[in-house]
């Protein structure tokens, strides 16, 4: 849209006594491709244009969307929405946006994935699949995609703001299932980047798909542990689901402002050992949750969460700043222009510590190595996790034993952190997709190796 239709919708905003009012225009493409059992299961490319308006009275939010820009349209949602509240019409003013634009677009080295035949695509699933089938004769099926996004925002706002961001996100996925004797096992990879096809053209495809099949097919003659509270070793990289799940959503807003957190007030307090220090940061380079603006254009920044085991922020959108009077950190996030933003993380990691791993295991007499972790559910309100361990092991005497399958990692973050005793060196982050309120987004987790005295596992 144009400068002066945007200052129409905003001044219509204002005149029907909107303290805030944002305008959210969006356009994106996407494109996927995947493959299973050898065959083209789904090809896909679709555009999807819209525009969110949001009216803030107070904390209140109202939230409209539309794929319909016609300017009389976008009117009539704006006084639908002032009308829900009973709001009149103040005559009074003209609202006029100031002249700076800050706009951001590709870097130099994208390589737009608009411009890439599908081919290239199918070309990469292809290799992926042969190369996992020919680990072993017990691989009876792979399925792998690939993905890529190019999202161009416009952001408006009464406050005079006006930015526009060119975004381009990539994503490979590979399963790999094993089978035996009617037991099976599925192992996976899933790395993403802000990145174009250049992503892909770096992927080592190859070692992706054997490291999967070998890893399926070892993991498919594993036992079971005994479940019971016994001290873990967690691997490094997507362990950092947990963190992600179980700490960071208490610590946004979004949670703190309903007071369904468990660091409601903490502030300032010891909430987890000396050892950890935690960040989320929407400036890391190329990474799948980074940002230069957030969906209500801030520029974004590096925010300390957790220092020395001290709680030091919150993460804050527009609204969950106003209500909790803490400071914005740009983590006003929304899927697309059907959501209103509200606070979520962007790239959540434990940062690395001094230890090693094998200083952690030396320190267990008997208990889990947790090396990958699978997926599961938390409550946000109390911090409750349930998370699978897709690749495990028995430490005894402080030595890796035998496989194990089936595990899972069951407690509550809050209660967790306080555990965590060791810190590795080995930092690694991990691609992701979060669902909250404001829908499905890119985030990255991440986390060196790191012991927790006593966790309860579930076992067989």
């Amino acid at each position: 849209m144009n400068q002066s239709n945007i200052e129409t919708l905003i001044d219509a905003g204002k005149k029907r006594k909107a303290d805030f009012v944002e305008i959210y225009e969006e356009e994106s493409r996407n494109s996927s491709i995947a493959l299973r059992d050898q065959k083209i299961e789904q090809s896909l490319a679709a555009t999807d244009y819209g525009i969110g308006i949001r009216l803030v009275y107070g904390t209140d939010v109202l939230y409209a969307y539309t794929s319909n820009d016609d300017q009389q349209h976008l009117l009539s949602l704006i006084h639908l929405l002032a009308d829900s509240r009973g709001e009149v019409t103040d005559g009074s003013g003209v609202f006029t946006l100031p002249g700076d634009i800050s706009k951001y677009s590709f870097s130099k080295n994208i390589h737009d994935p608009r411009k890439v035949p599908p081919f290239r695509r199918l070309e990469l699933l292809q290799t992926a699949d042969s190369v996992a089938r020919k680990v072993s004769s017990k691989i009876i099926q792979v399925g792998v995609s690939a993905s890529d996004i190019v999202t161009n925002v416009l952001i408006a706002n009464s406050e005079g703001l006006w930015v526009e961001d060119l975004r381009v996100r990539s994503r490979f996925f590979l399963s790999v299932t094993a089978e035996n004797k009617g037991e099976r096992f599925v192992a996976s990879e899933s790395p993403g980047a802000l990145k174009g096809f250049e992503f892909f053209e770096g992927l080592p495809v190859e070692d992706l798909a054997r490291k999967a099949g070998e890893r399926a097919l070892f993991m498919l003659d594993a036992g079971y542990i005994e479940g019971k509270k016994m001290p873990v070793v967690m691997g490094n990289g997507f362990g950092g689901v947990i963190f992600h799940e179980a700490c960071g959503h208490p610590l946004e807003t979004e949670a703190i402002r309903k007071k369904s957190s468990p660091f409601v007030g903490k502030l300032g307090e010891q909430i987890a050992g000396s050892c950890l220090t935690a960040y989320d940061d929407g400036t890391l380079e190329e990474q799948y949750g980074s940002l230069k603006v957030d969906d209500e254009g801030m520029p974004t920044q590096k925010t300390l969460l957790i220092e020395n085991g001290i709680l030091k922020a919150y993460l804050a959108d527009k609204i969950g700043s106003m209500e909790t009077g803490s400071p914005r950190t740009a983590s006003g996030r929304r899927e697309s222009y059907q959501y209103a933003p509200v606070s979520r993380m962007r790239n959540t990691y434990i940062e690395a510590g001094n230890d090693s791993l094998e200083e952690m295991f030396a320190s267990v007499d008997f208990g889990l190595y947790a090396k990958r972790m699978g997926g599961g559910s938390v409550n946000p309100a109390t911090g409750e996790f349930n998370f699978a361990v897709e690749e495990g092991y028995v430490i005894r005497n402080g030595k890796i034993s035998e496989p194990v399958r089936g595990a899972t990692l069951i407690g509550k973050g809050h209660e967790i952190l306080p555990k965590i005793s060791m810190v590795g060196k080995d930092l690694e982050l991990a691609a992701g997709t979060c669902g909250a309120s404001s829908g499905s987004i890119p985030v990255t987790v991440g986390q060196p190796s790191l012991k927790v005295d006593e966790i309860l596992v579930g076992g067989r």
